[in-house]
C-alpha cells in the first residue's frame, strides 16, 4: 500500500471511530475542509506533516497515535520518478 492510501485509511478510520464528519474534523483541526474531504476521496497524494499534525490536534490525540496502525505496516512511499513523469504531458 501507498503511504498516501494508508493516511487517506486512517483518516476515514479515524472519523468513524471519533464518529465525526470531514467538515467538523476540519473545524476542529483548524484546517480547510477540503483538505479533510480530498483525503477521503484519495484526491490527495502528499498530505503534509503540518497538516497531519492539525488533524492530530482535532482529533486530541498525538502524532504517534496516528501512524499506530496496522494500515501503516509494509508501506510504499510514492516513486519520484513516476511522479515526475505524470506531470509531463
Amino acid at each position: 500500500m501507498l503511504i498516501s492510501d494508508a493516511i487517506n485509511f486512517r483518516i476515514r478510520e479515524l472519523l468513524r471511530e471519533n464518529n465525526l464528519t470531514a467538515y467538523k474534523l476540519s473545524y476542529r483541526a483548524g484546517i480547510s475542509n477540503s483538505i479533510i474531504s480530498d483525503c477521503k476521496r484519495g484526491k490527495v497524494k502528499e498530505l503534509s506533516v503540518s497538516s497531519i499534525i492539525h488533524i492530530c490536534e482535532g482529533l486530541n490525540i498525538e502524532l504517534k497515535d496516528f501512524f499506530d496502525s496496522d494500515c501503516f505496516k509494509d508501506v510504499e512511499a510514492i516513486d519520484r520518478f513516476e511522479k515526475k513523469e505524470s506531470k509531463v504531458v
